[in-house]
């Protein structure tokens, strides 16, 4: 037996023989070379050391005692592990038959006894290279596939980031819009609640018109600017107590015309549609609205969908020249609406989704009043 001790870059050969004589032959050839020799004396001996020390190359006698060298070589063929070993069958047997089954069991190289030293070298070198070739190959496709899963967990962690930042940006943003645009009404404490239900009723007409997500949230966030050019009427006329004389409406009817002019030429989209929805959305289906006096589909679709959600919310609001509406009569005027005031359409989607529009506006109503609690409590600390 040989010292067993090998180093990472020293080819470690096993030598399978039940004869001692020619273990001790081969190994001499092969020692000079430099090769770490691991001998074994049947076929059962083989495959415990192979599963202790992974050799680079076998050289397999076929006639031995326990298992042969055909079964030798299925079972390691068999094993993942180790069905990349080159193994050479070395034997006296000159059958064709027996050549052709050890190819089929997965032998790779023949040599015949007894062994010629030049062509034992040749071959194990020859071989030694082929396998190191595809020890290289195997490590750099299970480096390359280690890479691509470290990078698609980077990618994956990347891309939840981003989405947690772009759902925060948009929750401020969202936010940055309900505040700017109660700058326009902030001495009124119901329009609050106004702008949040009535661009969350928007939105959910919008989705059930099955129109594009992207279109939806855009909508939901340029509804709430509705009304910002309410910023440019004097608070005698916005608060006043009761109805408006001809010359009051002439000056209110002009909110549209000073949202348009704040929000026009933006590049950002919802701010382009919010300038859209702040000019149309007093417009009505019959014409006889405001600014413009458009007809029918001439309104843009986000002023029709705002237009019912906005009167709907008014209705059902407190204001300083009214007490709000019953639910049955805010409806009752949206009904009576339907193609004079309002989108045909607009109104039937409305009115069959009028269980989630409820909803959606208690739900405003009551986030509303509990902001509002909570500020009039820090006021009071102060």
């Amino acid at each position: 037996m040989t010292d067993e001790v090998t180093t990472a870059k020293t080819p470690i050969v096993m030598v399978v023989d039940d004869e001692v004589l020619n273990l001790k032959l081969i190994t001499a050839m092969l020692k000079p070379q430099g090769y770490t020799v691991i001998q074994a004396n049947d076929g059962e001996e083989c495959l415990e050391k192979v599963r202790q020390v992974v050799p680079d190359l076998i050289l397999l006698d076929i006639m031995m005692p326990k298992l042969n060298g055909f079964e030798v070589v299925k079972e390691l063929k068999a094993e993942e592990k180790y069905s990349l070993i080159p193994i050479v069958m070395v034997t006296a047997l000159q059958d064709v038959n027996d050549r052709v089954k050890a190819l089929e069991v997965g032998a790779d190289d023949f040599l015949t006894k007894p062994v010629d030293r030049m062509e034992l070298r040749a071959r194990v070198r020859s071989l030694l290279k082929v396998k190191a070739y595809n020890d290289h190959m195997v490590n750099y496709r299970q480096e390359l596939e280690s890479e691509v899963r470290r990078r698609t967990v980077e990618i994956q962690e990347t891309n939840l980031k981003l989405a947690k930042a772009h759902e925060k940006l948009r929750g401020a943003s969202l936010e940055t819009i309900f505040r700017l645009s109660r700058a326009a009404e902030f001495k009124d404490e119901d329009t609050g609640a106004h702008i949040i239900s009535m661009s969350r009723i928007s939105a959910r007409i919008a989705e059930r018109m099955n129109l594009s997500p992207a279109t939806v949230e855009s909508i939901l966030y340029a509804s709430p600017m509705h009304d910002i050019g309410k910023i440019g009427i004097p608070d005698r006329i916005l608060l006043k107590n009761g109805p408006l004389n001809e010359e009051e409406w002439t000056i209110m009817r002009l909110h549209t015309v000073y949202g348009g002019k704040i929000l026009e030429n933006s590049d950002i989209g919802f701010l382009r549609l919010g300038e859209v929805i702040a000019k149309t959305h007093h417009e009505k289906f019959d014409g006889s609205g405001y600014p413009n006096g458009l007809k029918g589909r001439d309104i843009p679709l986000a002023g029709r969908i705002v237009a019912v959600a906005d009167v709907f919310d008014a209705l059902m609001s407190r204001r300083p020249y009214k007490k709000a509406f019953t639910m049955e009569q805010a409806l009752t005027i949206i009904l009576e609406g339907r193609g004079r005031h309002f989108d045909p359409e607009v109104v039937d989607i409305f009115l069959t989704d009028i269980d989630e529009v409820l909803r959606i506006w208690n739900s405003s109503q009551a986030e509303h009043s509990s902001e509002l609690s909570d500020t009039l409590k820090a006021s009071a600390g102060r």
